[in-house]
């Protein structure tokens, strides 16, 4: 009888880990949310590839500043995709207004929200809530 307990104590605890290390992955801490970037360049890569997409730009902000590369992080390829975005989304080389959640130590990086391409005016997102979701 003590076995099967403890089997099970062991796998709880396990579970319990593995959860709190998935969630601290996923974690967006690390962006302030409060405030919006527009960081305005040419896309100098786009992985397309799990766990979050990631664009780099070498660009500055739209209030000043020197260019430089942008570390851009959004969500998975599999959540894009649901909503339009395929790796073809974005090219090297295409100029771009990207709108982020600012890195919150002031590094040149930050949290996705828009992004318009400056040659066709597209807008291109990545709200995953279905439009009228929060409506009975």
């Amino acid at each position: 009888m003590k076995r099967p307990i403890a089997a099970l104590a062991l796998t709880a605890i396990v579970d319990l880990t593995s959860a709190g290390a998935a969630l601290a992955h996923h974690s967006f801490a690390m962006y302030d949310a409060t405030k919006v970037v527009t960081v305005k360049g040419a896309v100098k890569s786009f992985q397309w590839s799990n766990p979050h997409v990631i664009i780099w730009l070498m660009g500055a902000p739209i209030t000043g500043g020197p260019p430089q590369v942008w570390t851009i992080e959004l969500t998975s390829p599999g959540n894009l995709t649901r909503i339009g975005w395929t790796r073809k989304s974005l090219n090297i080389g295409d100029e771009v207004e990207i709108q982020i959640a600012p890195l919150r130590d002031g590094q040149a990086g930050g949290s996705f929200k828009t992004a318009k391409l400056l040659a066709t005016g597209k807008v291109l997102t990545a709200n995953l809530v279905s439009p009228g979701a929060d409506k009975p």
